[in-house]
């Protein structure tokens, strides 16, 4: 069995300079502000590192930074998902190369299957090419259409996947995130996904999560796993109820989630540069207003420190 992850990683953003180029600069304050708010690992190249509008050799280059950077004070797991079997082992091959913690990915996310078996297959190609490094499962059905029963994959590649380490759940189904950690006495790692719902995990048993918000409010949520560990639920859930505020606020920005939660780093001081297309840059007007409403609720009290 894998040591399971206890406590808050990050899905960090993926610095890019004014011209779109990858920044790996940035790396090393991202890691240390990380750090600084009780964040204990990452989770590099994901959805909120645009990972997929990254190429291969780029990906690669983050990958190495972060090790190179955080590796021996943080876990660092290394998304390798591609439309492309053949670049997603080169990906995993690399992160056993660089030494990285462990490895995540996707189902496919253009020719899908909702066939447990055709993803377990599928991910058995690539979590070979990692070698020894734990194997992760990525659900996050929202994104990529792949809405399988995470319980029942696990299942299905359990014997064909040597290195299977558990998985990443960014889902609301919170039956199948039970199942999946109740599953062979709680042999698998599920580190759950949806920020605002950690609460709701956390009552089911989770110990670990990976997220984005945690990349601004890692205080936040620090203080939410300890009210929740000490038994004050009151404060827990309000914690959980300001989350959601702070969440619902980037959501309704108009350049949508991804680009306004990049912006909120810049506001506390880290720059770490536009998004790429086919994602949108926020306004210099959204973001004033994206800035006033969180200023109404109050997020820059709990907001990370640069």
């Amino acid at each position: 069995m894998y040591e399971h992850v206890r406590g808050l990683m990050a899905a960090p953003f993926t610095a890019l300079r004014a011209d779109g180029e990858i920044n790996l600069d940035a790396v090393e304050d991202q890691a240390a502000m990380l750090r600084r708010n009780g964040v204990c690992g990452v989770f590099v190249c994901g959805t909120t590192g645009e990972g997929l509008s990254l190429t291969t050799d780029e990906r690669m280059q983050v990958a190495q930074r972060w090790m190179e950077v955080a590796g021996r004070k943080m876990r660092v797991f290394v998304h390798v998902s591609h439309t492309s079997v053949v670049e997603a082992r080169a990906l995993a091959a690399h992160a056993r190369k660089i030494g990285a913690h462990a490895v995540g990915m996707m189902g496919p996310v253009f020719f899908r299957s909702s066939r447990v078996e055709d993803v377990a297959a599928h991910c058995a190609i690539v979590a070979e090419a990692a070698g020894e490094l734990p194997f992760y499962y990525y659900h996050i059905p929202s994104y990529n259409g792949a809405y399988v029963s995470v319980c029942r994959l696990l299942e299905a590649a359990k014997d064909r996947i040597a290195n299977l380490a558990g998985a990443k759940f960014t889902h609301e189904d919170l039956a199948d995130y039970g199942a999946c950690l109740a599953l062979e006495g709680g042999r698998f790692d599920i580190l759950f996904g949806r920020d605002e719902m950690l609460l709701a995990a956390l009552a089911l048993g989770a110990k670990g999560a990976i997220g984005s918000t945690y990349n601004f409010a890692g205080l936040l949520y620090g203080g939410l796993l300890e009210a929740f560990d000490g038994g004050d639920l009151v404060r827990a859930r309000r914690l959980q109820a300001k989350a959601v505020e702070i969440i619902d606020a980037i959501s309704a920005t108009a350049c949508g989630y991804l680009p306004a939660a990049k912006a909120i780093v810049k506001m506390l001081g880290l720059d770490l540069g536009p998004v790429r297309s086919p994602l949108r840059d926020i306004t210099v007007e959204e973001e004033k207003a994206l800035r006033a409403r969180l200023e109404r609720i109050g997020f820059f009290e709990y907001a990370c420190k640069l």
